[in-house]
Parts: structure tokens; sequence; C-alpha cells
């Protein structure tokens, strides 16, 4: 029996009296077991950069520690994740939080309570603009605005789900710059695989994706980097390991074990060169991600470069754990989501922004999981961040937030 699994077992009553949330049924727990209640589970994926604590989770053994196995299940697009998610047939996913969140509420899809187990990745992403556009000028939110100001016809960006990370970090930085995505744009969803091979056939301007699909523009000369979503907002919250709140009910040790087993994969990642080396050559190959190590291995080191000789090192790229701070399910986090699909008009009303945070991320299971393997997590479920246009986001007043916007979705307005 490993150390931390005989840790898990000797703290499970301890910390049972900490398992009151709402979707967690201490009752098991407090009986002395913690032997989870589904040893196999098939947790969905998209082919991106950020799959790879779910991936190394199961490809290291980090998951067999805790008396689980997990099966990663690699899916087509959000769309069929969410279906899947819905229906049962994934336990769990890597996900987009605003997928979450918008199922959840019953925009755009099926409408099913939904939980959020811990945050997966901070930063990473970054929009691309087409190197046509780039060849007149446009290579920055600036640039690009007056372009789509001087040069008039439809202009068509991509994001991969419409109430997803993608969509909001595209509509956000766009807006930034005086474009309204819902007026002066077209905007389509391309799954994340297929990007660089609609832009290569010229049916989009630009698109917001997760890596490696930027940098594969890149390398193919058929894009350059517009921005990086951590210019949008540093260290901002990724994909989530999602589920439904049912899972939760019926698996609650079977999800603080997966917990324990992803954070492990997450805190190996980060732990150096080789292991990020090692975790590029293992989500490159074809069951993953299916593309080349080189198109992997730069940018989760911090090398950018744009595509037209510019090259720098961010200190802000993609993290999966960064000694602890970025897995914590922060409310916060989920009601920005929320505020910004009230601004673009996705939901009509305001809801009760606290309230859905609150039912959607289990906090006090992370926080289990997160004991055990002596992680630490923050004294409040608010954290404040500074976007790129220089407003603050605090989650304290969210509904003030949300209609604080010039720039807006005509059914928000």
């Amino acid at each position: 029996m490993s150390e931390e699994r005989r840790t898990f077992i000797k703290g499970s009553a301890a910390l049972a009296a900490g398992a009151a949330g709402a979707a967690v049924n201490p009752g098991a727990w407090a009986a002395g077991s913690d032997a989870p209640e589904k040893k196999e589970v098939r947790i969905g994926f998209i082919p991106l950069t950020d799959c790879a604590s779910v991936v190394m989770a199961a490809v290291n053994k980090f998951d067999e520690k805790y008396g689980i196995k997990i099966i990663p299940t690699k899916e087509a697009s959000w769309a069929g994740v969410r279906d899947k998610l819905v229906n049962g047939e994934l336990d769990m996913a890597h996900v987009l939080w605003g997928l979450v969140y918008g199922v959840h509420l019953g925009v755009g899809g099926p409408k099913k309570d939904m939980a959020v187990l811990m945050n997966l990745n901070h930063n990473g992403q970054a929009i691309t603009l087409s190197k046509k556009l780039a060849d007149k000028g446009a290579v920055d939110g600036t640039s690009l605005a007056k372009l789509m100001s001087t040069e008039k016809r439809e202009y068509t960006f991509a994001q991969t789900f419409p109430t997803g990370t993608h969509a909001m970090w595209l509509y956000y930085w766009l807006a930034t710059y005086g474009i309204n995505p819902m007026k002066d744009a077209k905007v389509i969803t391309v799954p994340p695989p297929q990007m660089v091979a609609n832009m290569r056939v010229g049916n989009m301007d630009g698109f917001c994706v997760g890596e490696p699909w930027n940098h594969r523009a890149i390398i193919d000369g058929i894009g350059i980097t517009g921005t990086t979503t951590q210019e949008v907002w540093r260290d901002h919250p990724e994909k989530a390991l999602g589920t439904t709140a049912d899972f939760v009910k019926k698996n609650p040790n079977t999800c603080r074990a997966v917990i324990m087993a992803v954070l492990e994969a997450g805190r190996w990642i980060d732990a150096g060169l080789q292991n990020k080396n090692k975790m590029a050559e293992v989500i490159a190959e074809k069951s993953y991600v299916n593309t080349s190590v080189d198109a992997i291995n730069q940018r989760i080191l911090g090398r950018y470069q744009n595509g037209l000789g510019k090259t720098w090192d961010d200190p802000n790229h993609m993290k999966f754990f960064n000694d602890g701070a970025v897995n914590y399910p922060y409310l916060s986090d989920g009601m920005w989501f929320l505020t910004q699909h009230k601004r673009w008009g996705l939901l009509k009303e305001h809801p009760d922004y606290l309230g859905v945070a609150k039912a959607i991320n289990q906090t006090e299971l992370y926080k289990q999981a997160a004991a055990q393997l002596k992680v630490s997590v923050p004294k409040s479920d608010l954290r404040a961040s500074k976007m790129v246009d220089g407003v603050v986001w605090d989650g304290k007043e969210p509904a003030k937030y949300a209609d604080g916007f010039k720039v807006r979705g005509a059914a928000a307005a």
C-alpha cells in the first residue's frame, strides 16, 4: 500500500466532518470507508495540450494509487462531450468551464445539474489571425480593428463552443478594441482539431482555441498569434474536470480519488523540463492529440513565437499545478462565465451568480482531496483579477459587472 493511500485512509474519518457540502454524501466516508464506488472512470477529452493531466494520471498510473482506473476517452467535439456527460456515456470530462455552466442553466443545449471538481490548467490558449490578415497589417487587436473599419466585408472568427472559454476570450478581446462580435463579425463554432484545416482553406479570418493548434498554424505558415489568452486574463481558469451533480452524489469517493490522481499528475507535469518533454511526447501520440511533438513542447515551456519573427519567453504559460495555485475551483471563476453569458445575451436575465457557482463547484470535495496531498488551498472562494481592458473582476458585484460593459450583445443591452 502506497504512503499516499495509507494517509488517505487514515485521514478519512477526521475529514468526514468537512464533507457537508450539498453535493457530497458524507455518510460513506464517515463510516470509515474511502473505497471508490466506481472503480473504472471514463473521462472524455478533446485533443488539446491541456488534456495532459487527465491523460498522464492514467499513463503514469497515479490513478491506481487511489483505487481507480481512469480510461481517457478521445472525443471529436465539445458538443459531443456535453451530450455524453448528460446521458452518462462519460463519467467525467476534461471540459470547458462555460460548457458546464451553460448546461447547468440550460443555455445552448440540454439542461442538467452539473459539477466542477477542479480546475485543470491556467493560461495557454491563444487567438490566431490568418496570414492573409497579417499581410494587410492586422497583427493585434488595434490593427485588426483598424483594418475591419477601413476594409468593409464580412469577417469570420471561430470559437470552439458557444458558452465556452474560447468564445468568451475571443469576444472579450474583440470588444476591448471596439469590435462587437455579435454585430461586426460572423462567429462560427469549429471543433479544436479542425481549426487549422478550416483556416487553411479560407473559412475564417481568425480563431480562438487551445494549444497546440495556434502553434500548429504558425508551423504550417497559415496564421499568426494575435494575442495569448493570458494577456486577456493572466492565470485565467481554462479547462475544468467536470461531471454531473448526480455522479457526485452517487460517487463522492470516486470523485475524490480522481481529483487526487489528477492533482498528482499536474504536480508531476509542472515539476520540470524532463517531465514536460515526456508529457509532450505522450500526448502528441495519435491516440491523444495526434500532432508532432514540436507543436506542443515549446509553448508548454513558455517559448513563444508569433509567426512574424517575434519570439519571447512568457512566464505565464500553461500551468497544470504551479504549487497548487492552479487547481482550486474558485466560485468567482465560475461566476465570471455567467457574467459574460449575460453580457452577450446568452442569458436573458441575471442568474443567482453566487448560488449557481456554489451549486456547481465542489469546493469541499476538492479541499478534502487537497488535504490528503498536502496541497494548500486559498482562504477565500473569490479572487481578484485585472483584465486586458483594465477592469478588475473580483466576484463581489456580478450583476453590476455584467451590465457595466459598453460593448455588449443586442439581447443583453
